[in-house]
């Protein structure tokens, strides 16, 4: 009998040590995958265990309840962990908490639904966000514009935008591919989206799944953009009640006082930009900075832009979303590459800038009850990535910087109630 209950002891002593135990998953440049560790804290929340993100520690790392499934699935994926004692876990956090420190401690409670605004029949790698997802194993679910204008959205915490023309000028690819068979058919699938939404133009069908994106970020969504799908989102909202497209791209004539007809105050981020109204040119207004058309000529190896660094106490959303191991990230180009500085309103917060320019990355903002981020260029490793460009392979970034800014944003709704309290 004494045995028994001696035995008894050993095992709720091992429970009570396991449950102070707990797994330290590194985000510094240690970290052996940190695309794929975003996966594990994903995976992890899905499973119904929380887990701490500790801001600024060690760039961003994660930690949770020592767990079996969870190191087994780190060793599974090749995310490098460690498995600390109670009494490091508290000196951790006693450190994080500590008034000297900009460091805090974030607890993630929910996996978000993850929603991708994509064209039928796009592939993965046509879009860095998707690359992201897949790779690091993030489940997410196709929508396009008949499930928007359905009211689909309302089913998702979390909205990503393909890099998508929403003023209905086809990415202005018209001087360059009209001829291109890809180019054709994108046109007459649009068309024929649009006729069966009962929307005479393309163009005023973008309007309408704008607004209600727009709609679904005042409700409390969040949405994040790249590319394209930036400047050319806030170019349709201000443009609401404006024809800026020519015949070409809807069958009629543009507005030619469409500059002064814009509403700037529809715009998430953007204000006082001129459009730019020749349908030959491959840019949509003089948001993009440098210009996409010409092409300008710069190094890759001296092109970087820096990470602003926030207060993890006071402001957990920025700190959130600029996570790294590094400060400084090396550039890449897009349709819309950077932000012109002198045409983003004052309530937008700049995340990442180009030094010594008027070029800025990365911004955020808020919404009604939802934020909105526009992150500029195209892939964070493909510098000038080219219509039917090979794709990029992420085995070969695992530690990409650029790549860890788009997965800060897929994690960080998984904060949501602990913002709202604060």
């Amino acid at each position: 009998m004494e045995k028994k209950i001696i035995i008894v002891l050993v095992f709720v002593l091992s429970v009570v040590v396991t449950a102070q135990q707990k797994i330290l998953i590194p985000m510094d440049v240690k970290q052996t995958n940190h695309l794929k560790a975003y996966g594990i804290a994903f995976w992890t929340l899905e499973k119904g265990v929380e887990i701490d993100w500790l801001l600024n520690y060690r760039g961003g790392s994660f930690m949770v309840d020592n767990v079996a499934l969870v190191v087994n699935e780190c060793r599974i994926r090749g995310v490098a962990f460690e498995q600390i004692s109670g009494a490091s876990a508290a000196h951790i956090l006693g450190e994080i908490a500590s008034e000297n420190n900009n460091m805090d401690v974030v607890r993630l409670e929910k996996a978000p639904k993850v929603a991708v605004y994509v064209p039928p029949g796009f592939k993965p790698w046509d879009d860095a966000v998707t690359l992201a997802l897949e790779y690091a194993e993030i489940p997410y679910t196709k929508l396009w514009d008949t499930e928007v204008l359905q009211g689909k959205l309302s089913e998702f915490d979390w909205l990503h935008l393909h890099h998508e023309d929403f003023t209905g000028q086809y990415g202005k690819f018209y001087a360059s591919h009209r001829n291109s068979p890809w180019y054709i058919e994108q046109q007459l699938s649009y068309e024929k989206t649009a006729r069966e939404l009962r929307f005479k133009k393309v163009a005023e069908q973008k309007k309408s799944v704008a607004r209600t994106i727009r709609d679904y970020v005042a409700g409390g969504g969040f949405m994040f953009a790249m590319c394209a799908a930036t400047d050319s989102y806030d170019i349709a909202l201000a443009a609401d009640n404006v024809d800026i497209a020519e015949t070409m791209f809807d069958g009629d004539p543009a507005d030619r006082n469409a500059q002064q007809k814009l509403d700037f105050s529809k715009s998430f981020a953007f204000q006082n930009f001129t459009l730019e109204m020749n349908p030959f040119r491959y840019e949509f207004s003089d948001i993009d900075n440098p210009p996409s058309d010409p092409v300008p000529l710069r190094d890759p190896n001296s092109d970087y832009f820096t990470l602003f660094e926030f207060s993890a106490k006071y402001d957990p959303v920025p700190t959130m979303l600029t996570q790294n191991h590094v400060s400084i990230v090396k550039g890449f180009m897009g349709q819309t590459t950077m932000f012109k500085k002198s045409l983003i309103k004052p309530s937008v917060i700049t995340l990442g800038e180009r030094e010594g320019s008027d070029e800025v990355r990365y911004i955020h903002g808020n919404y009604g009850r939802g934020t909105f981020t526009f992150y500029g260029g195209h892939d964070p490793e493909d510098y000038q990535h080219a219509v039917g460009d090979p794709p990029t392979d992420l085995n070969l970034h695992k530690n990409s910087p650029g790549y860890r800014i788009i997965l800060n944003n897929i994690l960080f709704p998984a904060a949501k109630k602990k913002l709202q309290k604060t």
